[in-house]
């Protein structure tokens, strides 16, 4: 029986005043071949059971089909690819694996007279150093091959120049969408804002949404020109005229928004549930979503599984009439979602997240570890395999080379580097300092996207902390100034990607809550001048930060970051993490 909470969800997800429901519970094979342990909780288990059962439909935004036969449509996705072309040290994921995944789902449903539209919610860029160094080529070209159908832009596309994401957009070969973005001080669109799919004598139009804090993130240069207005207006003006000129049957929004559970999106832009929730209900039949990356399965109304396990059932969101789905990132899942269309209603009867690959270390009969698949392994397409390999091979000599050790791990994942100072960030910072000398330096804590797990330290490691090729830049400036600027960078909130992280910097809050600063160990004086050493995107406003390469005194003489970090470490190679040991308290 279900009570409170658990009533409340399935009864908004199904769009019912009761609990009257008919047909029969999803089905989900990936889940019946886990032998690692069962559902954890009977209230999803409901939860799965009563959504498949609910007339889950919804209003098409035009006229009801004529009598046809029911139309079947499956959707598959990803988001936040961030490079994974290729499959990790553990086999895990890459697109060799994920085409064979693709291939079987689109050869069973066209089989049953179905169709298979492919999406992916973006950020195909930065996060592994093999496709950074290509700008994301193999990865691109390697989707082409697998038959996505569109894409949304995601911020981390603005990583590089417009330059080389036009040259992108050619090697998809696929729509790349985004319906916000527009060309500073027009109405006019800076890419296609949407796409239509004909399937089945159905017209499916499609959506792209980027977040509106693709400014914030991105290199001020790379977005000259373009603006990012809100998603929800674009939304509807599209909407608007999709209904009148297009008359879709179905319509799909694919995004680059984030997931946040009962639309709690704190800092940033508003992202998928609070798009649902502003939009007529019917108007949008799903949300492919990505940027928040995490899998959007729920335990019950507006609560998301925080503990997902691979290969298990998933309940996606539903919010006002609208399936919100999202397949956690680098390609760890395809998504698949099942739907009927018949009478003007696009049901979902069935939703799985498919692991590619995933698996995880267990221990043997004989208490040894030992990795095991979460369902079953999946075989590389060969075609994919030697299409991707030659670009593996040109990386890997370079990537390879190690240039030193540490006594142990260094950390930096992404809640430490944006939360707290962190000793990755110092060792960083040192590498600025030494390769461009000056008084204190900054940083902000989402320009370091990975860990430094090994004590063996390659090229490559450091390469994944540092993907974006900013350059370091100085500027100096009189003690009034430099505390001003000190004041906007630690006012920027815990959690946040601007999180400052500071080295010869220490803050003292006095009596009042004020800031005042100790910059290398002396009070920071109104009558000295300092030079402050960041890199080119804070220094450009990226983060939220202000803007001072226009300082008098600011110098980029276009010395990038990684390299500073690689000299450092190959001119200290053997480090001690006790050494980086935060100077800096709150």
């Amino acid at each position: 029986m279900l009570h409170g909470r658990q009533k409340c969800f399935i009864m908004r997800a199904c769009a019912i005043p009761d609990m009257s429901c008919t047909g029969s519970a999803f089905h989900y094979p990936a889940a019946e071949k886990l032998a690692v342990r069962p559902i954890r909780s009977a209230l999803l288990a409901f939860s799965l059971s009563f959504l498949a059962a609910c007339s889950t439909s919804t209003p098409a935004p035009t006229t009801p089909d004529k009598g046809d036969a029911p139309k079947r449509i499956t959707i598959l996705h990803t988001n936040d690819h961030h490079g994974r072309f290729w499959h990790n040290d553990h086999d895990e994921y890459g697109l060799s694996a994920q085409k064979t995944v693709v291939d079987a789902v689109r050869a069973e449903v066209e089989a049953q007279g179905g169709s298979v539209l492919l999406f992916s919610g973006g950020d195909i860029n930065t996060g592994v150093p093999a496709s950074d160094m290509q700008d994301a080529e193999p990865d691109f070209k390697g989707m082409r091959m697998i038959g996505y159908d569109a894409m949304s832009l995601g911020n981390h596309e603005f990583d590089n120049t417009l330059d080389v994401l036009r040259k992108q957009i050619e090697w998809a070969g696929f729509p790349v969408l985004s319906a916000n973005i527009y060309r500073k001080g027009t109405n006019e669109h800076a890419f296609q804002p949407y796409a239509i799919f004909e399937r089945q004598g159905l017209k499916i139009a499609v959506i792209g949404l980027t977040t509106e804090d693709t400014w914030k993130f991105s290199d001020p240069t790379h977005t000259e020109g373009l603006e990012f207005r809100s998603t929800q207006q674009a939304a509807r003006d599209v909407i608007a005229e999709l209904k009148k000129d297009v008359h879709p049957d179905v319509i799909i929004a694919v995004t680059h928004m984030g997931h946040y559970p009962n639309g709690e999106h704190g800092v940033a832009a508003p992202g998928d549930v609070e798009l649902a929730r502003a939009m007529p209900e019917g108007d949008l039949s799903m949300i492919v979503g990505g940027h928040s990356q995490n899998p959007v399965c729920m335990l019950s109304e507006n609560v998301r599984d925080l503990n997902y396990v691979p290969g298990t059932p998933c309940a996606p969101d539903r919010q006002n009439g609208t399936w919100i789905v999202q397949a956690h990132e680098w390609g760890k899942y395809v998504g698949r979602a099942d739907f009927v269309y018949k009478d003007g209603q696009f049901v979902l009867e069935h939703y799985q997240l498919i692991p590619v690959n995933l698996n995880h270390e267990v221990k043997d009969e004989q208490g040894k570890p030992v990795r095991k698949y979460y369902t079953h392994r999946i075989e590389e397409d060969p075609q994919m395999l030697n299409f991707l390999t030659p670009y593996q091979q040109h990386a890997h000599a370079m990537l390879e080379r190690q240039v030193g050790t540490s006594d142990r791990s260094f950390g930096g994942e992404r809640l430490e580097v944006r939360g707290r100072q962190a000793p990755l960030a110092q060792l960083v910072l040192a590498g600025y300092l030494e390769s461009v000398p000056g008084d204190l330096a900054l940083m902000n804590g989402g320009g370091m996207r990975d860990a430094l797990e090994n004590t063996t330290i390659r090229v490559g490691d450091l390469y994944r902390v540092l993907p974006f090729g900013s350059t370091v830049v100085r500027i100096t400036m009189n003690g009034q100034e430099l505390a001003q600027y000190l004041d906007a960078a630690t006012a920027i909130p815990s959690g946040a990607g601007g999180f400052a992280q500071l080295r010869k910097v220490t803050v003292v809050q006095n009596a009042k809550g004020l800031a005042r600063y100790r910059i290398n160990g002396k009070p920071l004086s109104a009558k000295r001048r300092y030079t402050l050493v960041t890199n080119s995107f804070v220094a450009r406003g990226g983060d939220g930060y202000p803007t001072i390469d226009t300082h008098p005194t600011y110098v980029d003489r276009g010395v990038i970051d990684i390299d500073t970090l690689i000299h450092y470490v190959e001119h200290h190679p053997a480090l001690k993490v006790s050494d980086f040991t935060p100077e800096n308290h709150y």
